[in-house]
């Protein structure tokens, strides 16, 4: 019996998902974690390199993609790499911890945990502002922690999943649009916008699949208004979220540091609210158990095939 490699890939992909749901971040300090590893890698290049250039940017990000490309040639196995590259988990439960502090009327503590999820100043942000910004980051990192990884796993095996784990990575340390980082990071951040434009809209439609009463309005957001978002994957997540759980997003002023991003309005209903963070979490579940079932049921179909072949 011969099974096809994308056959293979696909139920990697989906066994992937299913472990991370299940078992969550790997059972090691966080300074073990691989990503942790990646990024102190990354980090002591930096050191090494940084210029307020391009071409020193385009040899960190070579060098980050080639190593994540050996590691995944490495480890071989599909199902491995699409777990340890996924972090559907994680995001559900720092989520939750945020919209727990919010629920018991906490803005302190949903202050000191929204760090984990966003890079922007919560020191400002009140209980409304807040909610946004989980649902904002719930609903990007669908695309980032969970879509992706499998999609890339399912493209390109082992490699591919920490080839994209590897670039996110790299846009979330360096792809900055701030003084330090405007050149230096370009490569990373257009690496990341190339590795991410297939998932983010593959996201929309597994939202679509997820909420079928709300698919219409999830389209209709799609293709309105997720163009207006400075990120040409993050706008597409964000909007197909709004759309299906009736919410306007954006449309406010996020700090980073010293650096004022505005964004645009996306989605034509009421501001989140405290209640809307269990709300986009579950959403985000739905997608992570539709995007298993339908990687799942093609590996399986591939299996079967090559049975019938063999």
């Amino acid at each position: 019996m011969v099974t096809p490699r994308w056959s293979r890939r696909a139920l990697g992909a989906a066994a992937g998902l299913v472990v991370d749901r299940v078992v969550g971040e790997p059972p090691v300090p966080d300074r073990w974690h691989p990503v942790a590893l990646f990024g102190s890698g990354v980090a002591a290049l930096e050191d090494r390199i940084y210029d307020d250039r391009r071409a020193p940017g385009v040899v960190l990000a070579a060098a980050g993609v080639g190593a994540a490309a050996l590691a995944g040639a490495v480890v071989g196995s599909p199902a491995a790499a699409g777990y340890l590259a996924t972090a559907g988990r994680g995001l559900h439960d720092a989520a939750t911890d945020v919209g727990d502090a919010l629920a018991a009327g906490d803005l302190d503590l949903a202050r000191e945990r929204l760090p984990s999820l966003v890079g922007r100043d919560p020191s400002r942000l009140d209980e409304a502002a807040i909610a946004r910004a989980v649902v904002e980051s719930v609903a990007e990192n669908t695309s980032d922690a969970v879509v992706a990884p499998a999609l890339w796993t399912l493209a390109a095996g082992s490699v591919g999943a920490f080839v994209h784990r590897a670039g996110d990575t790299l846009d979330s340390m360096v792809g900055y649009r701030d003084d330090i980082y405007r050149r230096f990071g370009t490569a990373a951040a257009r690496l990341d916008d190339v590795l991410a434009w297939v998932p983010a809209r593959a996201t929309a439609g597994l939202v679509a699949l997820a909420r079928p009463s709300r698919a219409a309005e999830v389209l209709r957001t799609v293709r309105a208004d997720a163009g207006r978002h400075p990120s040409p994957n993050a706008g597409v997540a964000e909007a197909a979220f709004a759309g299906a759980l009736g919410l306007r997003l954006g449309g406010g002023e996020n700090r980073y540091g010293d650096l004022v991003e505005r964004r645009p309005a996306l989605g034509r209903g009421r501001d989140p609210a405290a209640a809307d963070v269990a709300a986009a979490v579950a959403l985000s579940r739905d997608v992570t158990w539709v995007l298993a079932g339908l990687l799942a049921a093609a590996g399986a179909a591939g299996w079967a095939a090559g049975r019938r072949r063999g």
